[in-house]
């Protein structure tokens, strides 16, 4: 690779000539490139990010050698917004061999080795995100090479045997001393990943625990163990279980004095596996944590329909009582709380910045027609699938001067109405109104808005058309200048029409979801291809999953190098693409980078790349 390991965007941005700052009389701009010292150039260049850099490469031989220089001194890379293959990280590593920290997507790492050859001492913080094909001996590997780690996060796939992972765990434990991050997930599986033997040989210096998957009773009595060792100071505890009881409530408090964060998530299997299920106690126990800032807790439905049934408004009463220095609250399944209880922990945490709410059928607008007495502070606003929320939930917003996050989605009773007060939002960049009963005329408030919204999703708003994505960039709004996401699935009123006109006016766009747009066709994509050679915001993520107008021929579209030249992903699942997956050696040989998931999967395979 001559020129380090430029990105996809810096080889399309490569045109053998240097672009914009005045080139001398044939459009050549490297002579007065090279005017410029070079302690000025490496001072600019050292404000740009990895991506950027590589660009850089491109513009003079000057500029490629004071990013060389700056990359050998980079201490920190972070790879998860690129799927590299494994020679392609390869090339990378060989030019950071200074970074201590690394973030790496593994997506398409095909065996241990393309990641082991990388692991060396100097490494302090590694993360290993999405490993289908990483088996547990990365484990070992990591405790042999990375002697002076001090924090791990990795993602399995789970398909090999629980007792090997438990071996090749107490085998990194043994070798990495100073380690004090430690966060493992293991995805699609149904057994107890850890044991007792594993979890009592942590290293002294742990301060973060995050666990996936685990029973319900074993971290009870490893943190009961851990109560009367002196050096055990965790500060931040985060499990998926099967189920969540009182009992883990009450040890958590007794034995973890100086817990900051808390995160607990169960899923039960049966009705049968609740009997001992949490109640207003346990929630109330949790006042004993004079330190917590950041609370999650959430039951999931994925395997069985259920809902914390023993928590109502008193057990929020008490928790607002006890824990009055929270920031951070996302409360998931508490189906018996109603808006009295929510608002209760608004109004007693007067430094929160983060609540959520998901699964609530009993929070409705009443919780938002007071908010005089709540934080001004907040700056994330999420509420999924409460059901009782309308759009005069939203009249106070403008109250919140600092909120750059609300999340509807699922909030169906939502209409138009709440587009007034949303729009005046000044510092909001996140919006989500999925499934919100919002049209035509609610879009266009939106465009005619002062919010800077960099992220919006109406996916599932069923009576918005293409005459309403039209209004949402009439004008040349902000929000022309400002959106870089922008999810329309599931709407059947959006066809070509709206496609062309998000294609021409959304100048910053780096991420489109068209999932189940039945109407768009290969014009539309074509014409999304081709925006990379007249717009400066190249596409980067693309979900074309169950648009069903599409024809095979798009393939084709892949195999040059001139269309989709910014493209990382692709989503074809449900398309007559599929059955052009045997191109894809010929796609990945042209386009080494590109993910082309046929699975269905949300952006980037966050929901499903352990059965890729």
């Amino acid at each position: 690779m001559s020129v380090s390991f430029m990105s996809g965007s810096a080889k399309r941005h490569h045109t053998g000539k240097g672009g914009g700052g005045g080139g001398g009389s044939n459009g050549d701009c490297e002579p007065s490139m090279d005017r410029f010292p070079d302690h000025i150039i490496s001072h600019i260049l050292e404000k740009l990010d990895l991506e950027s850099l590589c660009t850089a490469t491109c513009v003079t031989p000057t500029f490629r050698s004071a990013v060389a220089h700056i990359l050998s001194s980079l201490s920190s890379v972070d790879l998860s917004g690129f799927s590299l293959d494994e020679e392609s990280l390869k090339h990378v590593v060989r030019r950071v061999q200074g970074a201590k920290s690394l973030t790496i997507d593994c997506l398409q790492m095909k065996n241990d080795s393309s990641i082991i050859s990388i692991l060396s001492e100097h490494i302090e913080d590694l993360s290993l995100l999405k490993c289908p094909s990483l088996s547990y001996n990365i484990l070992s590997a990591i405790g042999e090479r990375c002697p002076n780690l001090r924090s791990l996060l990795i993602e399995f796939a789970g398909r090999e045997a629980p007792e090997l992972f438990k071996m090749k765990l107490r085998e990194m434990f043994q070798k990495i001393s100073l380690l004090e991050s430690l966060s493992i997930k293991i995805h699609g599986v149904f057994y107890d990943a850890f044991d007792l033997q594993s979890l009592e040989i942590l290293p002294k210096s742990v301060k973060k625990l995050k666990l996936q998957q685990t029973d319900g009773h074993l971290p009870i009595l490893w943190i009961h163990k851990m109560k009367n060792i002196h050096w055990f100071k965790l500060q931040v505890l985060s499990l998926v279980l099967d189920v969540m009881s009182d009992n883990l409530l009450f040890t958590i408090v007794e034995s973890l004095p100086l817990l900051v964060e808390l995160d607990l998530e169960d899923g039960p299997f049966t009705e049968t596996s609740i009997q001992w299920d949490l109640t207003n106690d346990g929630l109330e126990s949790l006042g004993v944590c004079r330190h917590l800032i950041t609370l999650s807790i959430v039951r999931s439905n994925i395997y069985y329909l259920t809902s914390f049934t023993r928590v109502n408004n008193m057990g929020m009463f008490l928790l607002s009582e006890g824990c009055r220095g929270l920031e951070s609250v996302k409360l998931g399944g508490f189906t018996k709380v109603t808006e009295a209880g929510f608002l209760s922990i608004l109004h007693a945490c007067q430094n929160m910045k983060k609540f959520e709410v998901l699964n609530s059928s009993l929070l409705s607008d009443l919780a938002f027609h007071n908010m005089r007495g709540v934080s001004r502070s907040l700056i994330e606003l999420r509420l999924l699938s409460c059901k009782l929320i309308t759009s005069e939930a939203m009249e106070e917003l403008s109250l919140f001067s600092k909120l750059e996050v609300l999340d509807a989605s699922g909030c169906r009773s939502i209409a138009d109405p709440c587009l007034i007060y949303i729009s005046s939002l000044t510092t909001l960049t996140k919006l989500s109104l999925a499934e919100a009963d919002i049209t035509d005329m609610g879009l266009a408030i939106l465009g005619r808005g002062n919010s800077p919204i960099a992220h919006l999703c109406i996916r599932g708003c069923k009576r918005v058309t293409d005459k309403g994505i039209e209004l949402l960039f009439n004008d040349e709004g902000k929000i022309c200048k400002t959106l870089s996401l922008l999810d329309v699935g599931q709407i059947p009123g959006i066809s070509d029409v709206a496609i062309f006109t998000i294609a021409s006016a959304a100048q910053a766009l780096t991420d489109l979801c068209l999932r189940f747009c039945f109407h768009v066709t290969d014009a539309a994509v074509k014409m999304l291809a081709d925006r990379s050679n007249h717009n400066s915001s190249l596409l980067q993520r693309l979900d074309l999953f169950g648009c069903r107008s599409l024809s095979d021929d798009l393939i084709m579209l892949l195999l040059h190098k001139s269309s989709f030249r910014g493209l990382r992903w692709l989503g074809v699942g449900l398309t007559l693409l599929c059955d052009k997956r045997h191109n894809s050696s010929a796609i990945f040989n042209t386009r080494p980078w590109l993910v082309v998931c046929f699975n269905g999967c949300e952006f980037g395979c966050q929901d499903g790349w352990q059965f890729h």
